[in-house]
């Protein structure tokens, strides 16, 4: 029984302040556990967890493993280019099969937008979506959140401009409706061509000048350019985009504060982030990174209805 008044992720549309307050304390707990010498506790022992990818995955599928073996479930890993699918199997015929085999909990990557509520409809197991095509990427949008609020111990009010290729990307949406949720002001900054229509229905404001971005922002979140999602001609070349957009330490000199840099990852160092930010003093990068097992396991755990108690098993 999930103890969030949902039964699954699909997106952070839907959930309160109160809801991402509770997964962001959650994490911070499970961060404790990360700490320990033994990192482990059996907190979801009995529950099966099947990883299905259909997207090429480093970093979320490392950091859902790893929160998952934490937490002592059992997880099993699937891969499209060996599956059934590559014979012409639909996804609702997989994943029926798999659930068949008596898992708890799905967590996916699809490159299809909306996959993940298409799987939530007809299959009883909680489902977490690991990123649907350009759509949403909720648990990275926490880990944003939770990093931020780590830095600045609150996001309320705060200033965070996003920067990049907005319209390809998953965490984009997931950080807006979850930084606006949160009570932070949002700024989207990057070319007209990489900016959705009518986003500023989601109460944020637009820029095409990182300049200006930088001088109205406490943070920047910075996307990469997805050339793999993209039609062509969207801007002139990679060495144009990093002249205009590009976020350098000479850009970052002219802001009134230090910046807090996060950026998701993976990043094209030399394009839209220069090597000196990405490895600078207020770059929280490699924290968002460990914050990543942590918000998974908090997610999890609150999904799946884990045991109150999060102790170090019993010898």
């Amino acid at each position: 029984m999930s103890l969030l008044p949902h039964k699954h992720m699909l997106g952070l549309e839907g959930y309160s302040e109160q809801d991402i307050t509770t997964i962001m304390d959650t994490a911070e707990r499970m961060r404790e556990i990360l700490e320990r010498p033994l990192k482990k506790v059996p907190t979801l022992r009995g529950i099966t967890v099947v990883n299905l990818f259909f997207e090429s995955s480093t970093r979320t599928r490392t950091s859902f493993e790893l929160a998952e073996k934490r937490l002592s479930a059992d997880t099993i890993n699937f891969s499209a280019s060996v599956s059934a699918l590559s014979k012409g199997e639909t996804l609702l015929d997989t994943a029926r099969n798999i659930e068949a085999m008596k898992i708890d909990v799905v967590v996916m990557r699809h490159r299809s937008p909306g996959s993940c509520h298409f799987l939530a409809k007809h299959l009883d197991s909680i489902i977490v979506n690991a990123g649907d095509g350009c759509h949403e990427h909720p648990t990275q949008a926490l880990l944003d959140m939770l990093t931020l609020r780590e830095k600045f111990g609150t996001l309320k009010g705060l200033r965070v401009a996003l920067v990049g290729d907005i319209s390809h990307s998953r965490v984009a949406l997931s950080n807006i409706i979850g930084l606006k949720t949160m009570g932070a002001n949002v700024i989207l900054c990057g070319p007209a061509t990489l900016m959705p229509r009518g986003i500023e229905q989601y109460g944020v404001e637009v820029t095409h000048s990182l300049d200006d971005a930088i001088h109205r922002s406490d943070a920047l979140n910075i996307f990469r350019i997805q050339l793999e999602r993209q039609d062509v001609g969207l801007f002139p070349s990679l060495r144009e985009y990093q002249k205009y957009f590009g976020v350098t330490r000479a850009r970052l000199e002219k802001a009134v504060a230090p910046l807090t840099i996060l950026h998701p990852g993976p990043m094209n160092r030399g394009v839209e982030i220069t090597s000196d930010v990405a490895d600078g003093e207020h770059s929280v990068i490699l924290r968002q990174v460990t914050n990543g097992v942590a918000v998974r396991m908090a997610v999890l755990y609150l999904l799946a209805g884990g045991h109150p108690e999060l102790s170090e098993p019993k010898p």
